[in-house]
């Protein structure tokens, strides 16, 4: 399950249990939706809760990345799964946007208030 909320040019999604195409295919609606009539993204991906993803979503997940190379500014992904590190890592190959990986959402949401400006203080 996918829960979505838009303020001005960020989405925040958080995933509860299995991640899945349908969920992904949410998210993507919102963000195309966005991305069209106001310009470049910032993401915040709350990934803590989420129990594993399905392999339709991951094919998925790159073909739409690389279908927006220039439409996400910046990603702030919470998580503290190392696989889940590992691919965000990969991610940022299809993608101009800065990829980072947090374990506290007032980190993660910091460094996106300030458009990735106090990146080198956070932890």
């Amino acid at each position: 399950m996918i829960n979505i909320d838009h303020n001005g040019n960020r989405i925040a999604a958080t995933v509860f249990g299995e991640f899945t195409l349908a969920d992904y295919r949410e998210f993507e609606e919102q963000a195309d939706y966005q991305i069209k009539f106001g310009g470049p993204l910032d993401l915040l991906f709350d990934l803590r809760e989420m129990a594993g993803f399905t392999l339709d979503l991951a094919v998925e997940e790159i073909r739409h990345t690389r279908q927006h190379p220039h439409d996400f500014r910046l990603i702030a992904i919470l998580t503290d799964d190392q696989w889940i590190t590992w691919s965000a890592w990969i991610s940022q190959f299809f993608v101009d946007a800065e990829v980072r990986i947090f374990a506290d959402a007032e980190d993660a949401r910091l460094w996106l208030d300030t458009g990735g400006a106090i990146a080198a203080t956070l932890k």
